[in-house]
């Protein structure tokens, strides 16, 4: 069993595949069908390369091994079984003989008010898509903006971190704010200005100092402005304040100071090593010696220098994988002797884009078009799979201008600092992830509460123009909790348990008022924010729902039906009325005794017949609509316009007329129980009406 298919994961799996040749079954346990090469994401956030591209699908280069969507929650090391929790919810237990521990890295955050709220971290596929609509939106929003002011802090990009990923971000984030503004001739005097903070002293710390100094020439050039030992001091809706005292009006914050290991090892109750899980130099945990563990969460010693452990990069996890493969496989009798972890540094790459780029391979300085060269050979000879997809784009993107759109694919809510699955989007309605056991760090974490009440708490971008989430809507001032600078708090059981079985019973949403417009004005029935339509959780009961007024006759509970046990006899039945024309009962019409039917002898006689009232248009009788002394007809002179003509009421479904049913404004169709969906909130999963619903199991 391996949990994670990162760089250590993605490794152990396709080596240990190879080595076994069906000797063994391997299950590998991961949130996504695909390995994300993450040193050249921040080429997806510029346009530079499309998502697919930095994605390698898991089932196609892994076939021999199985593949399980999930996130694994809970370990029991005793019984050696893992429990998880699948995409859509449902939960499974995975019985293993080997575990190996590959869960990875997210975002590192510190103790500083504001941060969680209106940073975005860089750690995954949807952030890097988030942050490319976002840099495009700010740029047209300022293109378009009267005050100079707004443009100025709309152009204004602030990346925090001056490491690996941080230089790249700023880097590719100032060439690509340049290309739209400089061929288009309404932008002309717009200066988009991109910020690189670090408390470090230089740019790439950890890092040869020839690499950093290149780095920093190539980024002052481009125009970026680098301040080292500056940081931010707090985040705001409009901007940032910095710890030399200056506020720096900007509607982007990108958090790049760093990673944690992933939360799931700390639940372990093992020794570790600041959030690592501390192992043995064949990536064994003392004392476990079924428990493996490799990458970002695992504390390696380093041989090479006795007392330290290996940083958290790519290089050392794709590495472990390999060692961490055939120590498993030797501990099954399947391969070698076990061998300990030891490593030769052959030097980094950073690309800086463009050209350029700064390189030591083997320990050699480069810098310019040499680098640039070394580093795009390096990473397709790195990369696992889509060499030649990857080569093709950056050829087009040589010799083409870049598409600048946004696909508003994600929100800004949907991508929150705080996250222990930055490889996922929150999408409103789907399953939490470990809410209990997600670590906090301080002022500013995000709430646990879950997507469809809107609050992630984090991540949401209040108070920047043309990112406001409508009213009742996740991520809406309405819906949302912001902890401010203070310790997130969790809701109550009180306020989870709304909307269970057993709590206040809610009234039925589709034979309630319509709902109010979704778009602009207050929350609607129904909507999230609003109040409980019938029928939803936590507001009146509807008939035949739980702890409502029982449903319609001849349900239990309800009024027997006419003619059932205990009801009213049905007409013609023994004890009940008798039916007409039957014995007893009143007779119909033109039968013997009983009134005459229209036109027949004794009877009212018809229209249009002798002593009856004449018809439309018959001599006599009222003129028909636009005839000689009629009405005239709508539409026709002298009569009412009709609908949607001149002077006329509009027709439902245009401008300024009603809204036609199932259409935006309208009250939304949806099923009995389900929330109407927004014009910004997807359709969260469609619960059966037929099943019983086990929300009240755990924290949603």
């Amino acid at each position: 069993m391996i949990v994670g298919a990162g760089f250590a994961g993605y490794r152990t799996a396709r080596t240990l595949s190879r080595m076994t040749r069906g000797r063994a079954h391997i299950t590998l346990l991961n949130p996504t069908d695909y390995f994300l090469y993450l040193p050249l994401l921040p080429q997806v956030a510029a346009g530079v390369l499309e998502p697919r591209r930095v994605t390698v699908s898991l089932s196609d280069t892994l076939p021999n091994v199985r593949l399980v969507l999930g996130e694994a929650d809970r370990i029991d090391l005793d019984g050696q079984t893992l429990h998880y929790t699948g995409p859509e919810g449902e939960g499974g237990t995975l019985a293993y003989d080997r575990l190996v521990l590959a869960a990875g890295s997210v975002n590192k955050l510190l103790p500083i008010p504001g941060v969680a709220e209106y940073a975005h971290g860089f750690r995954g596929l949807p952030e890097a898509l988030y942050l490319r609509d976002h840099v495009t939106r700010q740029v047209e929003l300022a293109a378009a903006a009267d005050d100079p002011k707004s443009c100025a802090a709309r152009c204004t990009f602030v990346v925090v971190g001056a490491g690996y990923t941080g230089t790249e971000v700023a880097a590719h984030g100032q060439m690509f704010t340049d290309a739209q503004v400089r061929k288009h001739p309404l932008r002309q005097g717009m200066r988009p200005r991109w910020m690189l903070l670090d408390v470090a002293p230089r740019v790439l710390p950890e890092m040869d100092e020839k690499l950093s100094t290149t780095a920093d020439r190539v980024l002052r050039q481009r125009g970026v402005d680098v301040r080292m030992g500056t940081s931010v001091k707090e985040a705001t809706p409009d901007g940032v304040v910095l710890t030399d005292g200056e506020f720096v009006e900007t509607r982007t914050l990108v958090w790049c100071v760093g990673v944690r290991p992933d939360p799931l090892v700390e639940s372990l109750g093992l020794p570790m090593e600041k959030g690592r899980l501390l192992v043995d130099p064949h990536l064994q945990v003392p004392g476990r010696p079924e428990l493996f563990a490799c990458g970002d969460v695992a504390a390696v010693p380093d041989l090479d220098k006795p007392g330290s452990y290996t940083p958290m990069t790519a290089q050392h996890a794709w590495r472990h994988g390999k060692v961490a493969a055939e120590n498993v496989a030797a501990s099954l009798g399947l391969g070698g002797a076990r061998k300990p972890y030891r490593h030769r540094d052959l030097g980094f790459v950073v690309d800086l884009g463009g050209a350029k780029a700064a390189a030591n391979p083997l320990g050699v300085p480069l810098s310019g078009v040499p680098a640039g060269a070394v580093t795009r050979g390096y990473h397709l000879a790195a990369m696992p799979g889509n060499r030649v997809r990857v080569a093709a784009d950056w050829l087009l993107d040589a010799v083409l201008p870049r598409q600048a759109v946004q696909l508003g694919l994600v929100r800004s809510w949907s991508v929150p600092l705080d996250t222990s699955s930055p490889e996922l989007a929150r999408v409103p309605g789907g399953p939490e992830r470990r809410q209990e056991e997600s670590a906090r760090s301080g002022p500013g974490a995000a709430i646990a509460a879950d997507t469809h009440d809107g609050g992630t708490g984090a991540g949401s971008s209040q108070g920047r123009a043309g990112e406001a989430p409508a009213k009742g809507h996740p991520g809406s001032r309405a819906t949302q909790d912001r902890p401010g600078s203070g310790t997130a708090q969790r809701r109550s059981e009180e306020e989870l348990a709304k909307g269970r079985p057993g709590a206040e019973p809610a009234r039925n949403w589709p034979t309630d008022e319509p709902a109010k417009g979704p778009v602009g004005g207050g929350s609607a029935k129904g909507q999230p924010g609003g109040e409980s339509a019938k029928g939803r959780f936590g507001g009146e009961s509807a008939r035949n729902q739980s702890g409502g007024e029982p449903a319609a006759k001849n349900q239990p509970g309800g009024e027997p039906a006419k003619n059932q046990p205990g009801g009213e006899p049905a007409k013609n039945q023994p004890g009940g009325e008798p039916a007409k024309n039957q014995p007893g009962g009143e007779p119909a019409r033109n039968q013997p005794g009983g009134e005459p039917a229209k036109n027949q002898p004794g009877g009212e006689p018809a229209r249009n017949q002798p002593g009856g009232e004449p018809a439309r248009n018959q001599p006599g009788g009222e003129p028909a609509r636009n005839q000689p002394g009629g009405e005239p007809a709508k539409n026709q002179p002298g009569g009412e316009p009709a609908k949607n003509q001149p002077g006329g009421e509009p027709a439902k479904n245009q401008p300024g007329g009603e809204p036609a049913k199932n259409q935006p404004g309208s009250a939304p169709q949806s099923p009995p129980g389900q929330p109407p969906p927004g014009p910004d909130t997807a359709p969260g999963p469609v619960k059966r009406s037929d099943a019983p619903d086990d929300s009240a199991k755990g924290d949603s």
